[in-house]
């Protein structure tokens, strides 16, 4: 994300007004003069994997995050560009460094007629952070509004949570240190209103297509699980007159040869990735159709702390410092990614990435020096490990290759174990597992939402680790109001963590594709493949 929002962190100590006339700005696709659009404006993309959910409050993954975009508005939300804009909020404002405004426009309502109002804001937000929704995503985002920690550990309700409407059109927010990113941080469809009523009614089923009640650019018509979910435009969106796509179509193909057919037959307008190793091919036989762009987001393999074998952090350094970051990324994947050695990657605000001392040593040092951390740890050349990924060639091949420097430089045995991205996905969660694919894409700008990875009891620290030390220092540097101090802080945080190896770092992700030329909207510049299908459309060919 570019937004100055999150990198001016000095904002975050100030009461600067931040008043957004921003009409333009908000508005849907912006189709260039001399442009003729297609008569059928039905538009189809692989997303990549069968979304856990469609409640916002329960979301966690790109997949889901992709279609509740397009379902729910919140205060704000970001263009194709990765831009800051306004979305039900025509304005914000920090009024002093622990409180912002937001005020709502006046004519947004629900699908079924119902205004959207300051209270449904406040309900999704109590209902997001209360224990017995048990989002996965609560304790990440809880840490920014006051008394948002204590609610999802259960001793304080979600009614004293730092947010209220003021009246039907103006809401307030209450933070427990200043955080200058706030109008991003609100764009995530976690702080996205939800329509109560229709939650009382139907309960868990009230994301289904027969039931949801919602106020985004698109309503769910149909799902059809592991099949397609269809979504038609939203006749009572507030900015409908510019939203062009009358109908979007997702399809959960995990395959990237599959995905690569499908855009060759004509079946989809939008890849979700390319196969690995494809780039440079694609890219000499599609060269009006190639898109691919350095994101903020980091490819990663889980090492799950208390596992008998992985506990002892030389095993962890041992594994980490084998595996040939510059081979994957050149040869492997081959596709422009970037290698890793830290959580946090570059272009990230708030902190610097961190690196270890061995990454400049020769590869047969590194060789050399595991070896011994392994020996020293008693575990001997045959020793078995598991390694969980799921379903999709991109994963495989990248596992295969890790397989394959820890059986030829250490001696350890890999059993591959493919799976379903949603039963990943709960595997890692609940510790069922040793080595895991994992991988993690900015929510906002800041460091902080990386460092959720590895933090003390952060739903998304899969590798179940914690470096209490280091958690003070991320403390202190929330606390900072002095930018400089915080990135010093964060930074030093980071490193600390990292020592002890709760996740091996592979590559910082681009996100190759091709994409149909006359599909418009699409920008190079956006660092967190962020696109909403309200400002997309089809050209006549």
């Amino acid at each position: 994300m570019k937004s100055t929002l999150s990198r001016t962190l000095l904002a975050a100590a100030m009461a600067t007004t931040l008043t957004l006339g921003l009409a333009s700005q908000s508005l849907a696709a912006v189709i260039p003069p001399g442009t003729v659009l297609a008569d059928k404006q039905e538009f189809v993309r692989n997303n990549g994997a069968e979304p856990e959910t469609l409640d916002p409050a329960l979301a966690e993954t790109n997949v889901a995050h992709n279609i509740t975009r397009d379902l729910f508005e919140g205060l704000t939300a970001k263009d194709n560009e990765g831009r800051v804009v306004a979305g039900i909020a025509e304005s914000w404002r920090q009024v002093d460094a622990n409180t912002w405004t937001f005020r709502l426009r006046p004519n947004t309502t629900w699908s079924n007629g119902d205004p959207v109002t300051a209270e449904d804001f406040v309900y999704a937000w109590r209902r997001f952070l209360d224990p017995k929704t048990a989002s996965k995503y609560a304790a990440t985002f809880a840490v920014f509004v006051n008394n948002g920690m204590e609610i999802v550990k259960g001793t304080k309700q979600p009614t004293e949570l730092g947010i209220r409407a003021v009246d039907r059109l103006n809401l307030e927010i209450k933070t427990p240190y200043p955080v200058g990113f706030m109008p991003e941080l609100v764009s995530n469809s976690q702080f996205g209103p939800v329509h109560k009523a229709t939650i009382d009614r139907h309960g868990r089923e009230w994301t289904k297509p027969a039931n949801m009640v919602n106020n985004g650019a698109y309503l769910l018509k149909e799902w059809q699980v592991n099949s397609k979910l269809v979504l038609e435009k939203n006749a009572r969106y507030w900015d409908a007159r510019n939203v062009i796509l009358t109908r979007v179509t997702y399809l959960p193909v995990e395959d990237g040869n599959a995905d690569l057919q499908l855009y060759k037959s004509g079946e989809v307008h939008w890849m979700n990735q390319l196969p690995p190793g494809s780039f440079d091919k694609l890219k000499a036989e599609y060269p009006r159709e190639i898109r691919n762009s350095t994101l903020l987001g980091l490819r990663y393999y889980s090492l799950l702390a208390g596992d008998p074998v992985l506990k002892d952090v030389r095993v962890r350094k041992a594994l980490s410092m084998v595996l040939d970051r510059d081979i994957l990324a050149n040869k492997v994947t081959a596709d422009g990614q970037l290698p890793s050695y830290s959580v946090i990657i570059k272009g990230l605000a708030g902190a610097e990435p961190t690196t270890y001392d061995w990454v400049s040593w020769p590869m047969e040092r590194r060789v050399a020096e595991a070896r011994k951390l392994l020996a020293e740890a008693g575990v001997a050349p045959g020793a078995k490990l598991k390694f969980a990924y799921n379903t999709s060639e991109y994963h495989k091949t990248m596992a295969i290759f890790a397989a394959s420097e820890w059986k030829t430089k250490l001696g350890l045995d890999l059993e591959l174990e493919n799976m379903e991205f949603k039963v990943l996905l709960e595997r890692r969660h609940k510790g069922a597992y040793q080595i895991a694919r994992n991988g993690w894409g900015a929510d906002y700008n800041d460091a902080t939402n990386f460092l959720t990875l590895v933090q003390c009891d952060s739903e998304q620290n899969d590798n179940k680790s914690c470096n209490k030390a280091a958690e003070a220092l991320i403390t202190q540097g929330n606390n900072a109001t002095d930018p400089a101090r915080r990135t010093q802080l964060l930074t030093q945080a980071a490193k600390l963590i990292m020592e002890d190896y709760p996740m091996i770092p592979l590559l910082q992700n681009t996100r190759p594709r091709l994409v149909k030329s006359f599909v418009g909207g699409f920008s190079p510049n956006n660092s967190m493949d962020v696109f909403r299908s309200k400002e997309l459309y089809l050209m006549k060919q």
